[in-house]
């Protein structure tokens, strides 16, 4: 099963990702991950990779494209998330073509839909253990008193992230409704879109996932 994971900002993909990687052995295809383990690789694309970042140039599309290529032509395992892109209708073609070339399809596009006001009072309020990345929250997963993350059992630093404050989000969230959100539109059309109420708890957003994938 191939998916796609849509929604701004802190609507929660990658916690989900982490679930449908544990639960059904999905490989989670994360476009910051692809790049920071190409740039390490040593292979002809890695090198590509960390020629553009150290320049400080954008990655292109194509680039992004053929680091996916290897991966869909690697262990499928049970399928892929793909999280974090597309994030452009370009993008998206761009994806479909491959899928095709690689004898791939896609199965589902999931939507995590929120509202803006809540999701910033979440964002706001994160905080991620330092050793695994998993997710704590001010107000409805509080930083364990005892310092020890409870996915990962160990002491660990908690971190905010410096782009998680209210400005700064506010303008990811511009970003995301002009490039990303026409893709809700462009997968509605396909006939691929289940849409989910991303401010839910974690278990009740893992539910309404697993069935709209059934």
């Amino acid at each position: 099963m191939n998916i796609i994971l849509l929604g701004p900002p802190g609507a929660g993909k990658g916690t989900q990702a982490r679930i449908l990687v544990d639960e059904r052995d999905m490989i989670q295809l994360s476009t910051g991950d692809m790049l920071r383990e190409a740039k390490d690789s040593g292979t002809e694309m890695g090198k590509i990779v960390a020629d553009v970042m150290a320049r400080g140039d954008l990655v292109t599309d194509e680039i992004v494209i053929g680091l996916i290529r290897e991966k869909l032509r690697g262990d499928k395992k049970g399928g892929f998330i793909f999280d974090g892109f597309p994030r452009t209708l370009a993008q998206a073609d761009a994806l479909a073509d491959l899928l095709a070339e690689t004898g791939e399809k896609l199965d589902a596009v999931i939507e995590m839909k929120v509202d803006d006001d809540a999701l910033v009072s979440r964002i706001t309020a994160r905080s991620t253990c330092g050793n695994c990345g998993e997710v704590y929250n001010d107000h409805t997963k509080p930083i364990p008193a005892d310092g020890v993350c409870t996915s990962c059992g160990q002491k660990a630093e908690f971190k905010r992230r410096a782009d998680d404050n209210e400005e700064s989000l506010k303008n990811r969230l511009m970003e995301y409704y002009k490039k990303t959100s026409p893709l809700i539109g462009y997968y509605y059309a396909k006939g691929d879109l289940k849409t989910v109420d991303g401010l839910g708890e974690i278990d009740a957003v893992k539910a309404d996932i697993a069935a709209a994938l059934g």
